[in-house]
């Protein structure tokens, strides 16, 4: 996983090295951008011996002062689209106004414009200024946005000064990053075997059958497995998504791949979890070659695929299954009907016609349904966060059942 630590301007610039330590110690893999006011306090040269890269220090090159080109006039997007975090710390008074306003002057701000990645930021700054009201002010709004925000710790300050204001503990900030990058140990020792993205049924040599899902639930439940420590094996049809790092990817195409895939690796898993969009249908016989337009109306046959879900849930021994339902009405009713004829430990439900809920977002409002009568629906949340909400159930009945 990838974090990007931005340094400011203040005192505590120099504690940002320990940081970057401490990061490195949870395999995070780190790219330091430091402000030029940060530069007054410590030196691009220890963060780039820390992390062995180049330290980002302006939009254009070291200080802004080597020639613009392309590639450094987009360096910021492009990083801004390869880290799964960006940390800030120590962060000023001056650059949580810049984040708070949307103001992009330099490299730091800009990124924090450009990524979708979760941000966090760790302030530190006199007391003063931390209890101003513009500051607390622009805090609330990056709360507001879902900036996670570190609080200074209280004590003597730099200028003298007693109370709130210095920057908090390395360990606070590495236990906020760990949490909001979903990095826990509660999944280690098991396997966790994951379906992702549609599958796709042969009309003929050109065309198929398929359905809209993008994957982005699948992939964000491999993940959120992988950085709890399970070992993941990700079944997936076709998607343009990055493959996790760290799980063991096998791709398919048809419903009928994905099931055999599914059974010859479902044997080893601790937990199944069906997010994959199957085809629930295919043509009984595709044409060896193109179909070709003409006056009269085409009829295809199709038939039933395999229920890879409901054959796990009579299968299942011990293993946790979970299965998925993406529903455009009756969402309890169909729901509690599958978690019922599927066999399934718990169904992840969720009406597709709600704003939010959609295929090919980020974000997911979904309702879990178990087997012993309760529902928890959940706000909208980014796909990420749900697939968290959903491992934690799993965590918390398989220790209940183990006890």
């Amino acid at each position: 996983m990838k974090v990007a630590l931005g340094v400011t301007g203040g005192v505590a610039a120099y504690k940002a090295a320990e940081l970057v330590r401490r990061l490195q110690d949870e395999k995070l893999d780190v790219q330091v951008v430091m402000t030029s006011a940060a530069q007054e306090f410590i030196t691009p040269l220890t963060f780039a011996a820390l992390t062995g890269k180049k330290v980002i220090t302006g939009m254009f090159g070291p200080d802004d002062a080597a020639p613009a080109n392309v590639e450094s006039a987009i360096e910021h997007i492009a990083i801004a689209q390869r880290i799964d975090l960006l940390l800030v710390a120590p962060a000023t008074a001056d650059i949580l106004g810049k984040f708070a306003h949307g103001i992009a002057e330099d490299f730091l701000s800009t990124l924090y414009l450009a990524t979708k990645a979760p941000v966090v930021v760790a302030p530190a700054m006199n007391v003063n200024m931390w209890e101003h009201a513009a500051t607390q002010e622009n805090l609330m709004a990056l709360r507001a946005r879902g900036v996670h925000v570190v609080n200074p710790d209280e004590g003597y300050l730099a200028c003298g000064m007693v109370g709130s204001g210095r920057l908090a503990a390395t360990d606070a900030i590495v236990k906020k990053v760990r949490e909001v990058l979903g990095i826990r140990s509660d999944l280690a020792g098991r396997t966790v075997l994951v379906t992702a993205g549609p599958t796709r049924e042969d009309i003929d040599p050109v065309r198929f059958l398929t359905n809209r899902s993008s994957g982005k639930m699948g992939y964000a439940l491999a993940e959120a497995a992988v950085r709890r420590g399970a070992h993941v094996v990700l079944v997936s049809g076709p998607t343009d998504l990055q493959v996790p790092e760290g799980v063991d990817w096998l791709p398919v195409r048809t419903t009928e791949e994905m099931r055999n895939a599914v059974r010859e690796r479902a044997a080893e898993a601790d937990v199944v979890i069906m997010a994959a969009a199957v085809s629930d249908y295919r043509p009984a016989a595709a044409s060896a070659s193109k179909l070709k337009r003409g006056s009269e109306r085409l009829v295809l046959e199709l038939e039933p695929t395999n229920d890879i879900l409901a054959e796990l849930g009579r299968e299942k021994g011990t293993r946790f299954l979970v299965g998925f339902a993406a529903e455009t009405d009756h969402v309890a009713e169909n729901a509690r009907g599958k978690l019922s004829r599927k066999g399934a430990d718990i169904i992840v439900a969720n009406d597709v016609t709600q704003e939010g809920a959609g295929f090919d977002i980020d974000t997911n409002v979904v309702t879990l349904f178990f087997r012993d009568g309760r529902e928890i629906a959940l706000p909208k949340l980014s796909k990420f966060e749900v697939a968290n909400r959903v491992l934690d159930q799993v965590v918390a009945i398989q220790d209940r059942s183990q006890k």
